[in-house]
C-alpha cells in the first residue's frame, strides 16, 4: 500500500489518502473503511442525454464522488499475487463500497446511492466519521510498511490430498487444493497404489513450481500426518536434482517438515507454532498470533482461572488490570456501532498502556478464525481470577451504588420538604 497523503489531527479528525497494490493491501482497506466514514474515490456514471428531436444518448462519465458509507462487500480470492519466478500478477480480491453520494456535481444529485468499485493501483480518500482511533492508525502504518508480501509458503497433505498455501501478515492464501484418488495397498500388490502416490507427488511438484516463489520466501513448510511429507520432500528435491532446478535446490535450507494431526488447512496453526517453524519467523505477525493462542489453550487446560474469552468477561479482567496477553479478531473492531468499536479500542489500549500485550488477530488467516470460535476475544491474566466471584463483586458494588444513589435522593427529597414547611411556616406567621 502506498500512503499517499495523511492529514489527522491529534483529535482523530482528518483523513488520509491511500493507494492500495494486491490482495492483502484490499483486506486492510475494507478492514478501515466502516459505516458512516467519507470515502471519496474515482467512480464511473452513465449519463443519459435527449435531443431537441427527442432522440436520446448516453455516455459514460469519469466523475471523483464522496459517499457516506453504508455497506462494504470484500470477497477475498484464491488465485495468488506473485509467480515462482517472483513476478507479480494482478490482484484479484475485490472491495465494493456502496453508500450515499454527499458532494453535488452536475452528473449526480446530493443524497442519490452509488457503488464505488475501490481498485489496486486507484488512489481513495478516507476520512473517519468517528475519527482515527489508535488501532485504524496502526493498520495504516502496517499496511504501508515496506517489504511486506507473503513470507512463508506451506504445504498441508495427506495421501492423494494437499493444499498449497502462501501466508503473509494478514491472509492465508490458498493457491490450489489437489486432490488424487489413492487406492488401498493389497497383498501382494502395491502397485495401484503406487502409481497413485507418483501421479500425487507429481501433481505436487508442478504446483510448487507454478505457485510457491521460493526464492523469496522465509520458509516453506511440509505438513502432514504419517510420512507423506517425508516421501514429498523426497520427490520435490529428486525432480529438481534431476532437472537441475539450481534455485529450487539452493532454496533446500528453507523447507521444514513439520508433524500435523490432520490434511487440512486449519492444522497450519498447529504447523506455526513447531520450534523449528517459529525459529525462522520469529517476529513475523502470524507466528506470534499462533503462539499466542496455543499459550491460551495451554492456559485455559491447566490454569483456568487465568484463561478468560468472551466480551464481557475480558472486559472484567481488562478493568482489573490482569490481562497480560489480549487476543483479538479484527472482526470486532468492524461493528456499525461505534460504541463497541470504541469499547474494544479502549481495551487494547488499556492493556498496553499497562505494559501488557494486545494482539490484533487476522481473521483471514486460520489462528483468527479460531479465535472466531471463542467469540473473538480472549485473555491471558498474569494472575488467576475466578469469573463468578469478580462477577458477584460487580454485582455487590451495584448494589451498593445503587443504595448510596437511593439514599441521597431521599435525603434530597427529605431537603426539599424541610424547607416547603420553613416557606409554610413564615407564610402563616
Amino acid at each position: 500500500m502506498k500512503l499517499i497523503n495523511k492529514h489527522v489531527e491529534k483529535d482523530g479528525s482528518g483523513y488520509v489518502t491511500l493507494r492500495p497494490e494486491d490482495d492483502e493491501d484490499m483486506w486492510h482497506v475494507y478492514n478501515l473503511i466502516a459505516e458512516g466514514d467519507l470515502v471519496r474515490a474515482l467512480a464511473v456514471r452513465r449519463v443519459q442525454t435527449v435531443s431537441n428531436t427527442g432522440s436520446s444518448d448516453s455516455y459514460r462519465v469519469r466523475v471523483n464522488l464522496t459517499l457516506s458509507v453504508t455497506k462494504t462487500t470484500f470477497s477475498p480470492a484464491a488465485s495468488s499475487s506473485t509467480t515462482a519466478q517472483g513476478e507479480k500478477k494482478e490482484p484479484t480480491a475485490s472491495l465494493q463500497i456502496s453508500g450515499r453520494v454527499v458532494n453535488e456535481n452536475e452528473f449526480v444529485r446530493l443524497g442519490a446511492f452509488h457503488t464505488l468499485d475501490l481498485e489496486p493501483n486507484r488512489d481513495f480518500r478516507l476520512e473517519k466519521a468517528h475519527g482515527w482511533d489508535s488501532v485504524a492508525l496502526e493498520r495504516v502504518e502496517e499496511a504501508v510498511k515496506e517489504g511486506r508480501g507473503a513470507e512463508i509458503g506451506a504445504i498441508v497433505c495427506g495421501e492423494g490430498t494437499a493444499a498449497i498455501c502462501l501466508l503473509s501478515e494478514h491472509m492465508t492464501t490458498i493457491r490450489q487444493r489437489i486432490e488424487v484418488s489413492v487406492p488401498r495397498k493389497r497383498k501382494g500388490g502395491t502397485s495401484g497404489h503406487d502409481k497413485a502416490m507418483e501421479n500425487f507427488y507429481s501433481a505436487v511438484y508442478q504446483a510448487v513450481l507454478r505457485l510457491i516463489p521460493y526464492q523469496t520466501l522465509k520458509a516453506i513448510v511440509i505438513a502432514s500426518p504419517g510420512f507423506t511429507r517425508e516421501s514429498l520432500y523426497d520427490y520435490i528435491f529428486q525432480q529438481a536434482t534431476l532437472t537441475s532446478n539450481k534455485p529450487l535446490l539452493a532454496s533446500r535450507s528453507k523447507w521444514i517438515k513439520v508433524h500435523s494431526n490432520t490434511p487440512h488447512v486449519h492444522s497450519l496453526v498447529e504447523a506455526m507454532r513447531a520450534p523449528e517453524v517459529a525459529k525462522m519467523l520469529q517476529g513475523a505477525k502470524f507466528a506470534r498470533e499462533g503462539v499466542g493462542l496455543d499459550k491460551f489453550h495451554k492456559m485455559l487446560a491447566n490454569d483456568e482461572l487465568r484463561a478468560w474469552y468472551g466480551p464481557e468477561h475480558v472486559a472484567l479482567a481488562v478493568e482489573r488490570g490482569a490481562v497480560g496477553t489480549l487476543l483479538i479478531s479484527d472482526d470486532l473492531f468492524r461493528s456499525s456501532d461505534p460504541v463497541t468499536r470504541n469499547k474494544y479500542v479502549d481495551m487494547v489500549e488499556a492493556v498496553r498502556a499497562r505494559g501488557g500485550e494486545s494482539l490484533i488477530f487476522s481473521s483471514m488467516h486460520e489462528s483468527g478464525q479460531q479465535l472466531n470460535l471463542l467469540t473473538g476475544i480472549a485473555a491471558i491474566l498474569t494472575y488467576p481470577l475466578d469469573v463468578e466471584m469478580v462477577e458477584q463483586e460487580e454485582r455487590e458494588e451495584k448494589e451498593r451504588l445503587a443504595r448510596e444513589q437511593g439514599e441521597i435522593e431521599k435525603e434530597n427529597a427529605d431537603g426539599e420538604g424541610d424547607n416547603n414547611d420553613d416557606h409554610g411556616n413564615q407564610g402563616n406567621a
